[in-house]
């Protein structure tokens, strides 16, 4: 690991990085021609592949409003990607102004894109660091600027445990940040799943990436849930968890997982 958490020696464009072919399916600009090509055979594969991010983004937002709502002033964001707006900390800080931040990603492109949107912010902070050492990510002085561990703290771990690994051990992962948090604290979380449909050509889409595409059932994604109490409806497909409007065509065969838990102690 490098003085800044990244495993990587440099910047990898030569394959797809699941960041970047996320923003490409939602539009954005911060991608390369291997992304998109990537991207577009996910789609094929997969045709619900677009709804399903723009579903993913839009749990990501419901359950940020709800944690602030419910209190919680600090979030610490893993896994962040590249920063599409409303970010993270707009859509929190339009609930509760005073919402610190903290954005990890292992990229550092994106850490580079969000560094240069949130300069002016002394409510956030952005590291360059990897989920398979969450020690470090803890331990991290730019996250200690804006987190408080001792008050609670809202962890996002949205569209990323589905690029670990068994051999990454996640579930270790996600008990090593569960166990830094304080009662009162939240886990946001989705994960990509295959129960709606054959999707094993979407995990060799991933084999030439930075990351591989791990797909887990219901009660796989469940059990990143343990210490903590989730939430009705609990973990259910990422536009059903909470809509607060109808959800699109072509939602029921959506790939993603999503729930909201709480520790409680």
């Amino acid at each position: 690991m490098t003085r800044n958490g990244f495993r990587a020696e440099e910047i990898d464009t030569s394959r797809p990085h699941p960041a970047r072919i996320y923003d490409y399916l939602l539009g954005g600009k911060d991608n390369y021609e291997v992304d998109r090509e990537a991207g577009d055979r996910l789609v094929d594969v997969a045709p619900e592949a677009r709804i399903g991010v723009q579903a993913n983004r839009a749990f990501l937002q419901r359950a940020v409003r709800h944690v602030v709502g419910a209190g919680v002033r600090q979030i610490l964001d893993i896994g962040t990607g590249l920063p599409t707006s409303p970010n993270v900390h707009e859509v929190a800080q339009e609930v509760a102004p005073d919402v610190r931040i903290a954005y990890v990603d292992n990229d550092p492109i994106v850490n580079t894109h969000a560094n240069t949107l949130l300069t002016r912010s002394a409510a956030t902070s952005v590291v360059l660091a990897d989920l398979r050492e969450p020690r470090a990510i803890l331990d991290h002085p730019d996250v200690h600027r804006v987190i408080d561990f001792d008050q609670p703290v809202a962890l996002l771990l949205v569209a990323i445990l589905h690029f670990l690994s068994e051999a990454d051990h996640p579930g270790q992962i996600v008990a090593t940040l569960r166990d830094a948090l304080p009662a009162g604290s939240y886990l946001v979380l989705s994960h990509a799943t295959g129960d709606f449909a054959d999707r094993t050509d979407t995990e060799e889409v991933y084999k030439n990436a930075t990351a591989t595409m791990n797909l887990r059932d219901r009660a796989e994604v469940e059990r990143f849930f343990d210490g903590f109490e989730l939430l009705e409806p609990g973990v259910a497909q990422a536009p059903f968890w909470r809509p607060d409007a109808t959800p699109p065509r072509g939602s029921a065969e959506i790939g993603f997982y999503a729930g909201v838990g709480r520790k409680a102690r």
